[in-house]
């Protein structure tokens, strides 16, 4: 049976996908020695948010996905950040792939909130891999799945989420809103003889501090 397996060589920000993308790029090795016809490659994508270290502003904002920090030791637990699927053409020995990684800045979305939270630093993540490999055999094609426990974990730098945020929505971000909360401050906007949704949010805030 041809066990695969996967690693991750590093991350880059996709500068031409219609949505913002991270390419990561996999190096996958067969086991045996005869040539892969094609793999139709399923992954999931985790964040393992308990593998790395956060200061006093990533805790602030974490709080809302997780809780006090005293709660961390219970709540920093992985979660799926999304699902992805591909298409290896056929190949002897190791080849090389870039698994494109669409990201969202929605953040009603746990893994957009929680990288939006980081400073600086690496996210790890860990890759789960399925699907099925087809090879060539003495009367036609074989189909073998690929191993349930293949996986490979990865640290990729939060300056690769940023570049690619910045790339798609230049010091921007997203909000999901009600169509009521839409025209409530567009009729806001209207009273007050403002230029933008920006200026009402702001102006809304700060009667709110003062």
């Amino acid at each position: 049976m041809n066990e695969l397996s996967f690693s991750v060589l590093n991350a880059r920000a996709e500068p031409y996908a219609a949505v913002p993308t991270i390419n990561l790029r996999l190096s996958v090795a067969s086991s045996v020695p005869e040539p892969v016809h094609a793999v139709a490659l399923r992954c999931q994508v985790r964040i393992e948010p308990q593998r790395r270290r956060y200061d006093s502003g990533e805790e602030e904002r974490l709080e809302e996905l997780f809780g006090d920090t005293p709660r961390w030791g219970d709540t920093l637990r992985p979660f799926l950040w999304t699902h992805l699927a591909t298409t290896l053409t056929g190949f002897t020995g190791v080849t090389e792939v870039d698994l494109p990684l669409p990201v969202s800045y929605d953040f009603e979305v746990a893994g957009a909130k929680y990288l939006h939270s980081l400073g600086d630093g690496e996210v790890p993540l860990v890759l789960l891999f399925s699907g099925t490999v087809f090879s060539r055999g003495k009367s036609g094609f074989s189909a073998q799945p690929v191993p349930w426990h293949a996986e490979a974990s990865y640290r990729m730098p939060v300056k690769v989420w940023r570049d690619v945020m910045d790339m798609y929505f230049p010091n921007s971000g997203w909000l999901r809103l009600p169509c009521e909360t839409i025209d409530r401050l567009s009729r806001r906007k209207v009273e007050w003889a403002l230029a933008t949704f920006d200026q009402t949010i702001e102006t809304l805030l700060k009667e709110h501090e003062t």
